[in-house]
């Protein structure tokens, strides 16, 4: 009787053992039964890993991992990540079917989150959030499902000090604007209805140009053109919007607000053939408009 106990408990074991490889291989957790596989259509299915050289993307070494994630039926599922030439995280997205669609954060080559929200295809939802890169958080945003900004909004400085606060009721101001100097005092109080600012119950306390009143010269530097050898760590780059760029040696080049694919408000950075910042110009408009003073965080 012990005899047939010990054989039927060898059996299960056996069983067992059977049934945990079987599962393991049928949810795809080893890279050997499902890293970069296809199927007899020649779809992508299971876990894929992107290695370089990719024509596309310049400045990693051969072998170096470039991206990773899942695939369905040649189809992006779930979290992909995405890899700066020095091997840290430039990008986790989560896909539905393909396409973009839930959590996703953008890391600076340092390491540092960029950028942190929900995305719906091609537009924001839910909690937004953008960070300075030395980590001081930049904005901080509420958009509605279909992508309109809404709620209180925040913009920061770059020392951490409240740049902006305002309400917005889908995609207009709406109420009290407050905008605040770098060192913490009120500058502007503006009233707002329905997007239209009621000029009558707005004020400047600390008094500063308005946007049409700075005067850059027509004439001046025009803003540099993108080159090839510049990358930004979102998805794609922005022609109508905020990017941050970064050149081969993942120093950033480029920063602000571009128009039609060309720097419009934002700093341009030079670097000498040490790699040494020796100047930031700033750029008003799309015309050189002056330099900032070089800080410390810009040396790091």
């Amino acid at each position: 009787m012990a005899s047939l106990r010990r054989s039927a408990l060898l059996t299960f074991a056996s069983c067992l053992a059977l049934s945990i490889q079987c599962s393991f291989a049928q949810a795809g957790t080893t890279a050997q039964d499902t890293l970069n596989r296809t199927d007899e259509m020649g779809r992508r299915q299971g876990f894929w890993k992107v290695t370089a050289p990719n024509a596309d993307k310049p400045g990693y070494t051969d072998g170096q991992l470039i991206e990773e994630g899942r695939y369905t039926n040649s189809k992006r599922i779930g979290l992909w990540r995405r890899y700066w030439p020095n091997g840290k995280v430039m990008s986790e997205i989560t896909y539905q079917m393909g396409r973009p669609r839930g959590e996703y954060k953008t890391f600076y080559p340092t390491g540092k989150v960029e950028e942190q929200g929900n995305w719906d295809l091609d537009r924001n939802t839910g909690k937004f959030q953008r960070w300075h890169p030395n980590g001081q958080l930049a904005q901080d945003f509420t958009f509605t499902p279909d992508g309109v900004r809404d709620g209180e909004q925040k913009y920061y400085h770059e020392n951490g000090q409240l740049a902006v606060q305002v309400s917005v009721d889908r995609g207009k101001e709406d109420g009290t604007l407050k905008r605040y100097t770098p060192d913490g005092q009120l500058q502007q109080v503006a009233e707002f209805n329905d997007g239209v600012i009621d000029a009558a119950n707005s004020r400047y306390i600390k008094p500063v140009p308005k946007a049409e009143e700075v005067k850059v010269d027509p004439k001046a530097e025009p803003a540099p053109a993108v080159t090839p050898e510049e990358t930004t760590n979102a998805v794609t780059f922005r022609e109508n919007g905020y990017n941050t760029l970064y050149d081969r040696q993942l120093r950033i080049s480029q920063q602000g607000d571009f128009k039609q694919g060309r720097l419009w408000d934002g700093k341009w950075y030079d670097y000498d053939r040490d790699g040494i910042l020796q100047r930031i110009r700033i750029f008003k408009r799309g015309r050189y408009a002056g330099d900032a003073v070089i800080t410390a965080e810009d040396r790091q």
